[in-house]
């Protein structure tokens, strides 16, 4: 792992002075994955940089992600999904002209758009102050590069969570430790459908269909878990999430299908579990996040630059074309819960 942190080419930025009362705003909208990767960048600033005032601009969706971070200060949310569905209305407008006129209000020592888009590039241009980001071989997008004042290059085949933390050392001069640390805690939580037992947390929906895992093979591990003692307990965003996480707790009697929650309440039930067994999902990374022992199974995509990774007990399992069986998760929740 020390190796890595030295795949950045760093350029002074000549007239940027480092000092504990600095203004940074970080930059990071989407995904719920994205973002949440993004945590260990506000944890290794704190860390370095004690005093720095840190704010951070994000999808008003996942606002609440940032918020479960004490190192940040303000969160400005931005509704780029939500405009984009609505451009010619005069409320979308009037909304991109006040962020316009909040940012361009703000002034900050360091402005960094870790995520390398050209929407992320241009939300960056509102703010005053140096803008830094990734160079055009490094970026997601290489336009996005042509925004900023500095760029770094990062290797491009490093996990995200790693990208980021390079850039933001090398954007502010220091060294990310080895070992990664989110800086979050969890948020308190209590509810009456929420039993007194042991739960493991079932974190069954995801973005694409194709990185769904069978429901058969979920209500196996749902049975099991049950016999082990511990309660599934499956969320679900929107209705059909929902009706999914139904049929599977009903197919496991003990089992509960959670009702819709918010990201500020999964966090607290993710928090409190023994193990979050999850598919290629954003929550899967806040399990992590958290530190709890997370298992992340992967059936469309690679997990080599954006599964899950902390400094708790954490497996990536299958890949792209790859599922895992039931017998390969259940083997490993084991070796989780007896971590």
């Amino acid at each position: 792992m020390r190796a890595i942190f030295y795949n950045v080419r760093l350029t002074p930025f000549k007239g940027l002075y480092f000092t504990p009362e600095m203004r940074i705003l970080l930059v990071k909208t989407s995904s719920l994955g994205d973002v949440i990767h993004n945590l260990p960048v506000a944890a290794d600033i704190a860390r370095h940089i004690p005093g720095a005032e840190i704010d951070w601009c994000v999808e008003e969706s996942f606002a609440d992600i940032p918020r479960l971070s004490p190192a940040i200060r303000h969160v400005i949310p931005v509704a780029v999904r939500r405009w984009r569905k609505s451009l010619l209305a005069g409320t979308t407008w009037r909304e991109i002209c006040a962020l316009r006129r909040g940012l361009g209000a703000l002034r900050y020592d360091v402005i960094l758009d870790t995520q390398g888009l050209l929407k992320s590039a241009l939300i960056a241009r509102q703010a005053h102050g140096p803008h830094l980001g990734y160079a055009a071989d490094s970026a997601r997008e290489p336009v996005a590069a042509r925004f900023y004042d500095r760029h770094y290059s990062v290797d491009k085949s490093l996990h995200a969570v790693v990208r980021n933390r390079l850039l933001a050392g090398a954007a502010l001069a220091y060294t990310p430790a080895p070992v990664v640390e989110y800086g979050i805690s969890v948020p308190a939580f209590t509810a009456s459908w929420l039993p007194e037992t042991p739960i493991a947390v079932l974190l069954t929906a995801t973005s694409r269909d194709d990185k769904l895992w069978p429901e058969s093979d979920w209500i196996v591990v749902a049975r099991e878990l049950v016999r082990r003692g511990i309660t599934p307990v499956l969320p679900g965003g929107n209705t059909t999430e929902r009706e999914r996480a139904a049929r599977i707790a009903a197919a496991a009697p003990g089992a509960v299908a959670a009702p819709g929650l918010g990201i500020r309440e999964l966090a607290g039930i993710v928090g409190r579990s023994r193990i979050a067994i999850g598919v290629d999902t954003g929550l899967a990374h806040l399990a992590t996040a958290l530190k709890i022992p997370t298992l992340a199974l992967y059936t469309a995509t690679d997990p080599a630059l954006t599964g899950v990774l902390g400094s708790a007990w954490f497996r990536n399992l299958g890949g792209k074309n790859a599922p895992p069986s039931a017998a390969d998760v259940l083997a490993l929740a084991d070796e989780a819960l007896q971590a």
